[in-house]
């Protein structure tokens, strides 16, 4: 499965003048942080519910100010609400409050609310927590049952914790889900990268040669995103004569964003054989490039 990139936003329109004081007038109603009742956040909940999206930015703030007493009426709003605009507004506001406690209620939010964007923001509040999130995501990549969409949530989410986490990231890597194994491989790029750990790179030498093609996919990727590892450069030259196209395409890939002059020849006597028109596009590329 190919990550998805998912972007994570906030509105930014510029305020006019009677929104502005649509927004002042909200915020003269809005008690200090010790002094917040109940009152206050249901009105400021009301607020994230606001058509304009500065408006609701605005109130998302100050529900960050007076923090975990927001929490109860925030899950209600994003688990309950009829309203979408407030339900992927509350997701957003729960990234902002930071409170470890949101974490399953966001993750019912990813995987069973019926809009994208819910899902999209709630992954994002979900990202923010590291190490505490991963056993929640696991359980996401593990469960057949959801999307495409959802586990390249979850993927994402593992990815952009990364080396936050990285011993819940190996611990998962060696998981026998292949979802879940793929996702963790991915994710340990930013790790490699940084400590050249080299259990994690035992990890990503033994995914490169996965009975499972999507784990070896996701590690020929990695591969090639990484600094030069010399133990690794032959088996992705073994990969051109993978009986898998996307393996195979992904090698050249990895092999061209090395810079592996040493594949030149290789990749040459391979074009001549390549069936797959897209592996030909590629290796025609590669073989540009590197010559270059």
């Amino acid at each position: 499965m190919d990550n998805k990139k998912v972007v994570y936003y906030l509105e930014n329109e510029q305020p006019t003048e009677e929104e502005r004081e649509k927004i002042n007038g909200d915020k003269n109603k809005i008690r200090s942080k010790k002094k917040s009742s109940q009152n206050d956040i249901k009105l400021l909940i009301k607020g994230l519910s606001d058509e304009n999206g500065l408006v609701r930015r605005r109130h998302g703030e100050a529900l960050a100010q007076v923090g975990t007493a927001a929490l109860p009426e925030l899950i209600k709003a994003l688990l309950n609400s009829k309203n979408v605009i407030q339900r992927r507004a509350a997701a957003k506001t729960l990234k902002l409050v930071k409170d470890p406690k949101a974490l399953p209620h966001l993750i019912k939010a990813l995987t069973n609310d019926s809009d994208f964007v819910v899902q999209f923001s709630a992954a994002g509040a979900i990202a923010i927590f590291g190490e505490a999130a991963v056993k929640h995501l696991i359980i996401i990549l593990e469960n057949q049952e959801n999307t495409e969409m959802q586990y390249g949530l979850a993927t994402w989410c593992l990815e952009f914790i990364g080396a936050k986490a990285p011993n819940a990231i190996k611990q998962a890597a060696k998981s026998k889900n292949t979802n879940v194994k793929s996702a963790a491989i991915s994710a340990l790029e930013e790790h490699i990268r940084q400590s050249k750990d080299q259990e994690a790179i035992q990890l990503l030498e033994s995914a490169i040669n996965d009975t499972a093609e999507n784990v070896q996919l996701e590690a020929i990727k990695l591969v090639g995103k990484l600094y030069r590892i010399e133990s690794l450069i032959p088996t992705l030259i073994l990969k051109l004569k993978n009986k898998n196209p996307d393996i195979r395409k992904a090698s050249v890939l990895s092999l061209m964003q090395l810079n592996i002059n040493e594949a030149i020849n290789i990749l040459k006597e391979h074009l001549k054989i390549e069936q797959d028109t897209n592996v030909r596009a590629v290796i025609k590329l590669a073989i540009k490039k590197i010559n270059n």
